[in-house]
């Protein structure tokens, strides 16, 4: 073998082993390309519940991580029939105390690992908070709780970091929830529905609040009326046909409540997959009921941007305005 042939071999050498691995964990192909992108992992993952999570179908849905395309040659996994909800935690490296949970989207369809939770966490890790990227069950699997399935992961996680304010450095009334999409809309069912009980206490954490000290919500599904609902996640969360008492239950904009925490709405004008009407209703039935919101438009952006191929653009500012609203809100400086 001459030295001209060697890079070549090895490379080929290589992609065979990620051919096998690939095949060996059931993952599509299209996983192969983006193996030359940074992949971003958290300093540990905690589970959600003590053991099963609660009222688990049979059979158990079967989790997979799935690799999916994307334009900008990053890894881009998504989390399909989530049977074990955990927390990913990232440690910030000079922490302010803060801490924010990050619920990403999918349609309800799956749960986004990358684009919408781990990059994010990255980002405000760096900024001094300590930040957990929530992996919550779907609403349409089977699980005892129906629809309120991802809000009762949403609510145990909360709890769960509070539990944990000692051993992670935290402050436990300076937790904040940023949700995007479909987990904007968990988000705000959060915000909105905190004290909802769905789940008998299992152990102390079930003790303590789950109501979140602020709420970001990125481009979120808000309603389930036409026409702006976000059919996937419609179908998803209450079926094909839901009834009118289905549809004002799982509307954000029908369970406005004075006592929520600040809500901070952020949405581009041209989203084609979720209308900003949603921002916008729940803006207007915020104001209407007297609760804290803060609501920012862009003119362009579409749907489901998060961090990615924003630089250069107006959406690149939106991390420094949800901080700069959080300090205006008493959270620390970052």
């Amino acid at each position: 073998m001459n030295l001209e042939e060697r890079p070549f071999r090895l490379a080929r050498s290589v992609f065979v082993v990620l051919c096998a691995l690939v095949a060996l964990l059931g993952l599509p192909a299209t996983s192969i390309a983006q193996t030359g992108a940074v992949q971003i992992e958290p300093d540990e993952m905690i589970d959600l519940w003590p053991s099963a999570a609660p009222g688990a179908p049979i059979p158990l849905p079967k989790e997979e991580i799935v690799f999916r395309n994307n334009p900008f040659n990053l890894i881009d996994r998504a989390a399909h029939q989530v049977a074990k909800p955990n927390l990913s935690l990232f440690r910030a490296k000079k922490p302010n105390g803060a801490a924010i949970l990050i619920i990403p989207g999918g349609g309800y369809s799956w749960v986004v690992v990358d684009k919408e939770g781990y990059e994010g966490a990255k980002r405000f890790a760096e900024e001094g908070y300590t930040v957990y990227v929530l992996r919550y069950r779907l609403p349409h699997q089977g699980w005892a709780a129906g629809p309120d399935t991802p809000l009762q992961d949403a609510q145990r996680a909360i709890r769960l970091i509070r539990s944990r304010v000692a051993q992670d450095g935290i402050i436990a009334d300076k937790v904040m929830v940023m949700g995007f999409s479909a987990g904007g809309h968990v988000a705000g069912s959060l915000a909105l529905k905190f004290d909802q009980a769905i789940t008998p206490p299992l152990d102390s954490v079930d003790t303590l609040s789950a109501k979140p000290d602020l709420a970001v919500l990125m481009y979120p599904v808000v309603t389930m009326t036409e026409p702006f609902r976000h059919p996937k996640s419609r179908e998803n969360m209450i079926g094909q046909t839901p009834t009118p008492a289905a549809i004002a239950a799982y509307s954000l904009e029908s369970s406005v409540r004075a006592d929520a925490p600040p809500l901070f709405i952020l949405h581009a004008g041209d989203d084609t997959a979720v209308p900003v009407e949603n921002a916008l209703m729940l803006y207007e039935a915020a104001r209407r009921g007297k609760a804290s919101v803060t609501l920012h438009l862009f003119e362009k952006g579409g749907h489901g941007f998060g961090l990615r191929g924003i630089a250069g653009t107006p959406l690149a500012i939106w991390p420094d305005i949800v901080l700069g609203w959080a300090q205006d809100k008493g959270f620390p400086k970052p």
